[in-house]
């Protein structure tokens, strides 16, 4: 039985490592593509074979600096830390983001007034952002070259997303280091009801 044990730990942190690994959604910024609560997996394979992140998907990346506020001190749990090491709990000092790549190294990515939010020239039909809200926001205006090895990241429910319109005074202009990005968010897996593939909408193939 400790034999079974400790092969079962050695996979779930090999899997968690190199294959796949769960996320829960923690906030509205993705609606109504992902709600709070809902769990996505992430596929953490394929950059190892050096595929990039493309228009279009949904990524989970590490905060590229000062993105999300900082949380008071968690004392120290040694349980909790064995199963966010083993991935079967989230870290209690992880901050990771979850938005939807709109540009990467190279496009021009612009917006003015309330839109439609234009990648090197070209309109996006954006039927995924939340009802209600307009793909630009007047106060984040913006026109920016993506910085090689960068990705340019809007979360879909556009008035209530803290995404890279919102960090352009930062190294980068906002534009996330491909170097942060855990990987492509691939399915909803949580709760079963919520169940979908997270595919590139249509107008990315312009």
């Amino acid at each position: 039985m400790p034999l079974l044990i400790g092969v079962a730990l050695v996979l779930s942190l090999l899997i968690k490592t190199f294959l796949v690994q769960a996320f829960s959604i923690p906030s509205d910024s993705m609606q109504n593509t992902l709600q709070p609560g809902d769990r996505v997996l992430v596929d953490k394979l394929t950059p190892w074979f050096g595929a990039q992140p493309e228009r279009g998907e949904v990524v989970v990346f590490h905060d590229p600096g000062n993105w999300l506020p900082s949380d008071p001190a968690v004392p120290a749990n040694p349980v909790r830390e064995v199963l966010s090491f083993i991935g079967l709990m989230p870290s209690a000092d992880e901050k990771d983001l979850i938005k939807r790549v709109i540009g990467v190294g190279g496009d021009t990515v612009e917006c003015k007034g309330t839109g439609p939010v234009k990648v090197n020239g070209r309109a996006l039909d954006e039927p995924y952002v939340f009802p209600g809200n307009t793909p630009c926001s007047s106060d984040a205006e913006f026109k920016i070259t993506v910085p090689q090895g960068h990705i340019w990241v809007m979360g879909d429910h556009r008035q209530a997303s803290a995404d890279s319109r919102y960090h352009r005074e930062q190294p980068g202009g906002g534009a996330v280091p491909v170097d942060d990005v855990v990987g492509r968010a691939f399915t909803v897996v949580w709760p079963v009801d919520r169940w979908d593939w997270l595919s590139v909408p249509d107008t990315f193939e312009q």
